[in-house]
């Protein structure tokens, strides 16, 4: 059973969300030949505060 965990920058919402963990599901699915209901996807929001890339927070760009 692979367990998925994908962080990403909150602000998305639900519809992007289930269409995210939809293709991911199938993509994991398909190239281990797996059911897709073996598929588990933590989703995590990260606040743009508590993102830094390259030296500078994502709150701070632009």
């Amino acid at each position: 059973m692979p367990i998925v965990n994908i962080k990403i920058i909150e602000g998305r919402s639900i519809e992007q969300k289930r269409e995210m963990t939809q293709k991911v599901t199938q993509a994991i699915a398909s190239s281990l030949g797996i059911a897709e209901a073996a598929v588990w996807i933590s989703i995590e929001d990260l606040k743009p505060e508590n993102l830094c890339q390259g030296g500078e927070l994502r709150a701070d760009k632009k």
